[in-house]
């Protein structure tokens, strides 16, 4: 009897620190690796999934490890938000020393898997961005300065870095276009956020931008980071790492991103800016989407003939 009390006990931790892995952001994050992965590929060239998979399980685990290790961090700050208040680090179901081992664990084994199986670079390139993220961004950026997610949004972008430094053991050029796209992305996508939850962060006494300087100064930075990030979106094509399905599908997605920022702009309400956040997310999806079509469309093209 006292086994299997335990053994639920065991289970109940495991299930508590799984939900502070943030299982839906991180899924967008290995999305994005993995693409970097499978760009990586010249066509005609066959992927290596063993590797890949490798790559992705590290990557993954190394993920979940800071996500965890940012809500132990924001456990203060977390009571204060209603998004955030029935997390497990708020409600004290799971112990701070029970976070740290798992964390620990977790996260060492996704960095022992990506130095073992993959390659050294891509596991100090990811504990660099574990260090950026719970790190610099988490306990510096955050609660000091308004502009906090335009540099901690480094750590964000890198993702298909990491994937593509997987595959070909290098930081290629490619693999810093992705970067830039995701880096010029997250400020527009995370003052949607921002914008809908200010009196929280207000609360919790963060210094957010719309918290700081305002909801109309927020909503212009938005408007024009999102041009940055359009800008930004065309260069693969530019360069010629893209071809003509990319162009036409990015040109699509970017007009309706442009259109909910300039009606975010001129007209706001909490709806709009939550429409716009939840767009940004499915906006970066489909762009990666669109890279990787088009990265085998002549592949396909070829096979049909």
């Amino acid at each position: 009897m006292s086994q299997q009390l335990v053994s639920t006990v065991q289970a109940n931790v495991l299930i508590q620190f799984i939900e502070l892995t943030k299982p839906r952001v991180n899924a967008l994050i290995v999305f994005t690796a993995i693409i970097g992965m499978m760009l990586a590929y010249p066509v005609g060239i066959a992927w290596d999934v063993t590797l890949m998979l490798k790559a992705t399980l590290g990557i993954w685990l190394v993920a979940s490890a800071a996500a965890a290790f940012n809500c132990l961090v924001e456990q203060q700050i977390d009571k204060k938000m209603a998004r955030t208040r029935a997390r497990p680090t708020v409600t004290g179901s799971i112990h701070t020393w029970q976070i740290l081992v798992l964390a620990g664990a977790v996260g060492g084994a996704g960095l022992v898997v990506l130095y073992s199986f993959v390659n050294p670079l891509t596991m100090w390139l990811t504990l660099a961005t574990f260090v950026g993220y719970a790190v610099i961004y988490t306990i510096i950026l955050k609660p000091a300065t308004p502009q906090n997610i335009v540099i901690g949004g480094a750590s964000g972008a890198m993702p298909p870095i990491l994937g593509w430094a997987a595959v070909a053991n290098v930081v290629s050029p490619e693999s810093m276009l992705l970067f830039l796209i995701i880096f010029a992305w997250t400020p527009p996508h995370f003052w949607a956020l921002a914008l809908y939850r200010k009196n929280e962060y207000a609360k919790a006494g963060l210094p957010m931008l719309p918290v700081t300087h305002g909801v109309e100064f927020t909503q212009l930075h938005l408007l024009l980071y999102t041009f940055i990030m359009v800008a930004c979106t065309l260069l693969p094509f530019a360069v010629g790492m893209a071809q003509m399905f990319y162009l036409v599908s990015v040109l699509l997605l970017n007009a309706y991103f442009i259109y909910l920022a300039v009606k975010l702009f001129r007209h706001y309400s909490d709806a709009l800016a939550r429409k716009t956040f939840a767009y940004s997310i499915l906006y970066l999806s489909l762009l990666f989407a669109a890279l990787l079509i088009d990265h085998y469309a002549a592949l396909f093209t070829r096979n049909l003939w």
